[in-house]
């Protein structure tokens, strides 16, 4: 399993993915979830990826050497706009669907794959996409600024209070960092060290690109200070008078 999360904010980009694999107990190992095509002034796209290794390596493979879309073979180099990329990405998961699903399903192996595409191409602004399993995608928006992937349910509850557009991106980090910290706590499938990515909107380049390790102070400071918080909060709130 994995978790993976995308802030969609006025400022930018906030992407931030796990790097932990599970193919049963004996078969845990790091593999990063976070692909990043940059051509600096001109671009900067990330892909995240959950479910199945094998599928989610298949489909970036695929857009590294391109499909065709629009009657022409193309990467995420030369897409047009985010939107084009999208469909990319999309045609990229059918065709490993073609080519593979059916060995998958003769060895009872379902299609598992979801992916996040984030990024800004110069000339349109920034935008977040999550791409399902049969090829198709929604768009983040600013009634819905954040989409997951993967082990999401116990990393919710921060972003669904927290996060709106207007948050900066410092703060944004900070949020991001506070969701996975629930899941890692919660869920053993999901595991450090943690891929972090920031774009500003209008720069098309890589603001911050971080591998965050248990070692790393920050994260080390955010755990431990959410934790004492939220102790803080539950002594503090009244006692039920019906108790």
């Amino acid at each position: 399993m994995t978790y993976c999360v995308g802030l969609f904010l006025d400022q930018g980009l906030v992407l931030l993915s796990d790097t932990r694999t599970n193919a049963g107990v004996d078969h845990i190992s790091t593999f990063s979830k976070m692909q990043v095509e940059e051509v600096p002034g001109d671009r900067v796209l990330a892909l995240l990826s959950s479910g199945n290794l094998a599928i989610s390596q298949a489909v970036w493979n695929r857009l590294q050497e391109g499909l065709w879309l629009d009657g022409e073979q193309q990467t995420l180099r030369s897409v047009p706009t985010m939107f084009r990329a999208a469909q990319l990405v999309g045609a990229a998961v059918r065709a490993v669907f073609d080519a593979d699903g059916p060995a998958l399903r003769a060895q009872g192996v379902g299609f598992d794959v979801a992916l996040l595409l984030g990024g800004q191409i110069a000339g349109q602004g920034h935008r977040l996409f999550m791409i399902y399993a049969a090829g198709n995608f929604i768009e983040a928006t600013a009634d819905t600024p954040f989409l997951q992937i993967g082990e999401h349910k116990y990393g919710k509850p921060i972003l669904d209070r927290a996060v709106t557009p207007q948050v900066s991106l410092a703060d944004g980090v900070k949020l991001a960092l506070i969701s996975m910290d629930g899941t890692l706590r919660s869920n053993l499938t999901v595991g450090m060290p943690l891929d972090l990515l920031v774009v500003r909107e209008g720069t098309q380049r890589v603001a911050l690109h971080r591998r965050i390790t248990e070692e790393d102070s920050y994260f080390r400071r955010v755990r431990e200070g959410w934790a004492a918080a939220l102790r803080d909060a539950y002594a503090a709130m009244q006692v039920p008078d019906w108790v």
